[in-house]
C-alpha cells in the first residue's frame, strides 16, 4: 500500500515481486493493454473509418492527445522552474500520459451521434454522456478485477474526472427536445446530454474527492447554467485542465490537417475563413497568408511542418496559475492550466472552420445521422428482449441485476463498449433479411 492518498487505489493491490515501478507506470501499464483501450482503433474520431487507412481514429487521436499533453507539463515545469509549488504539483509523464490517453475511453461508435442515441436511449433511467462512461469503464467495467475495472490511482480518477457532478444535478429536463417517432428521427441538437458522470457512479467520485475538505468539495462541484440548457460544474482539477488543453490543441489541429489532406478544406475556404481576422494570427507572431502557404503546399512535408509549428506554438502559449476557485487549498483543485487570451482565441478561430466545413458538412452529419439510428435501434432490439439476444457474460449482468434502470445500464454498457464495425455487423445480424448463420462471430 501507497503512503500517499492519491496514489492510493480503492482496492488493495499488492505489488508483485521486484516490481520498481511507481504507481502512475502501473496506471499506465493497464490502460494500454486494456480491451476499451484497444477498441478506440475502430471507433469514429471526425471522418468515417471506412473513408482511409490514413485519417486519425480515436485512438490514434488519444496518443497525439497523450503527447502534446506530456509536452505540455514538460514546458510548465521549464517555465515555472522557481516554483516549487507549482512545479511539485504538476503530474508526472507516465500519469499525464494515463490521464491523455484515457480520455475518451469511453466514448461510443459513431462519435457524437452515438453519443446523442445513447442518451436518448437512457432518458429515463439516468442519462449517458461519454466522459461519464469513461469514469465507469476505469473504476468499474474493465476487467482487470471483478468489480473495480482498472482498479486505478486516485489521481488517474481525478485527472479524467472532466466534469464533477452527477447526471441528476446537472439534467434540465425542458433543454431537452421531443422525441420523434420513430425515435431514432429526434433532432440530435436537442438531445445532448449535461456534462456529468452518472448517478451510478456517485460512490466513486465520493472516494475521489475524499481527500477534499468538506468546503473544498462543495465549492468544487459547484454548477452554473450552460447554453445546453443543462447545468455544467465550473471547476475542474489540475491535471484535467492540462489534458484538455492538449485535446483542444490536437483536435484543431489535427482535424484541419485530416480535412486538408481530404480536400474538405481547401486554400480558398482557409482565405475566406480569416478575411478581416488577420490580427488573431498578428497577436500570435503569425501570418495566416504564410501559414496557407505551408498548409496547402504540394509537398506534404511543409503541411506536417506548418502543423508542428502550430502545435508547439499552443504549447509554450500555457502557463499555470491560481483558479478562480474559492476556498481551495488541496494544490490539485487550486491550481489550473491555462492558454494565453491571444492563442486561445486563435485556435478557436481554426477550430471555427473545422466545424464549419467538416464536423457540420452534410456528408459528415448524414454518417453521424445513420450512426444515431443504428445505436437506438440496437437499443430498442435488445431492450426489448435481452435475455433472448443479450450475448453470455452481459445476459447474466443483466439477469443478476435487481432494478430496471441498473438494467438498462448494463445494455448501455454494452452497445457504448461496441466499436463502430461490431455495431455495424450486429445490427446487420439482427435486422437483415439474409439467412445468417449461428456460426457468424461478432
Amino acid at each position: 500500500m501507497t503512503d500517499n492518498i492519491w496514489d492510493s487505489r480503492r482496492l488493495h493491490d499488492p505489488r508483485r515481486s521486484s516490481d520498481v515501478r511507481s504507481e502512475w507506470e502501473r496506471d499506465y501499464a493497464r490502460l494500454i493493454h486494456s480491451s476499451a483501450f484497444r477498441r478506440l482503433q475502430s471507433k469514429t474520431q471526425v471522418l468515417g473509418l471506412g473513408e482511409s487507412d490514413f485519417y486519425r481514429t480515436r485512438l490514434t487521436h488519444s496518443m497525439e492527445v497523450a503527447q502534446i499533453g506530456v509536452g505540455i507539463v514538460r514546458w510548465l515545469k521549464s517555465l515555472h522552474k522557481d516554483q516549487t509549488d507549482i512545479v511539485n504539483a504538476l503530474p508526472p509523464s507516465a500519469l499525464m500520459n494515463s490521464i491523455c490517453l484515457a480520455h475518451d475511453i469511453g466514448h461510443p461508435p459513431f462519435g457524437h451521434g452515438g453519443e446523442v442515441a445513447l442518451n436518448l436511449c437512457m432518458r429515463g433511467f439516468g442519462g449517458f454522456e461519454g466522459n461519464g462512461q469513461t469514469l465507469r469503464i476505469l473504476s468499474r467495467l474493465d476487467k482487470y478485477t471483478a468489480e473495480h475495472g482498472l482498479n486505478p490511482t486516485r489521481r488517474l480518477l481525478l485527472g479524467v474526472l472532466k466534469y464533477p457532478a452527477s447526471y441528476g444535478a446537472t439534467v434540465q429536463s425542458d433543454a431537452y427536445g421531443d422525441v420523434a417517432t420513430p425515435s431514432w428521427l429526434s433532432k440530435a441538437e436537442k438531445q445532448h446530454p449535461p456534462k456529468c458522470y452518472m448517478d451510478d457512479e456517485q460512490d466513486v467520485v465520493n472516494w475521489i474527492l475524499e481527500p477534499l475538505a468538506i468546503e473544498e468539495k462543495l465549492a468544487f462541484t459547484k454548477l452554473q447554467p450552460h447554453k445546453s440548457g443543462h447545468l455544467k460544474p465550473i471547476y475542474k482539477g489540475l491535471d484535467t485542465s492540462i489534458m484538455e488543453l492538449a485535446d483542444d490543441i490536437s483536435y484543431s489541429l489535427h482535424d484541419l490537417e485530416d480535412a486538408i489532406s481530404l480536400g474538405m478544406i481547401t486554400k480558398k475556404d482557409w482565405v475566406a475563413h480569416n478575411e478581416g481576422k488577420e490580427e488573431l494570427f498578428r497577436d500570435c507572431g503569425d501570418n495566416s497568408n504564410s501559414l496557407a502557404e505551408n498548409l496547402f503546399s504540394d509537398e506534404s512535408y511543409q503541411r506536417k511542418k506548418a502543423i508542428g509549428n502550430l502545435v508547439h506554438k499552443f504549447i509554450i502559449s500555457t502557463t499555470v496559475r491560481e483558479s478562480v476557485f474559492p476556498l481551495a487549498t488541496t494544490s490539485l483543485i487550486r491550481l489550473n492550466a491555462y492558454m494565453d487570451e491571444a492563442h486561445e482565441r486563435m485556435l478557436e478561430h481554426i477550430f471555427d472552420l473545422v466545424m464549419k466545413k467538416v464536423i457540420k458538412s452534410s456528408n459528415v452529419q448524414q454518417l453521424e445521422f445513420k450512426g444515431q439510428r443504428l445505436v437506438v435501434e440496437l437499443f430498442e432490439a435488445l431492450s426489448s428482449d435481452p435475455e433472448r439476444l443479450l450475448p453470455g457474460n452481459t445476459r447474466k449482468r443483466y439477469t443478476d441485476e435487481s432494478t430496471q434502470q441498473k438494467k438498462m445500464r448494463i445494455i448501455c454498457d454494452f452497445i457504448a463498449g461496441m466499436t463502430d464495425e461490431y455495431a455495424t455487423r450486429m445490427y446487420e445480424k439482427l435486422y437483415y433479411p439474409h439467412k445468417g448463420s449461428i456460426f457468424d462471430r461478432l
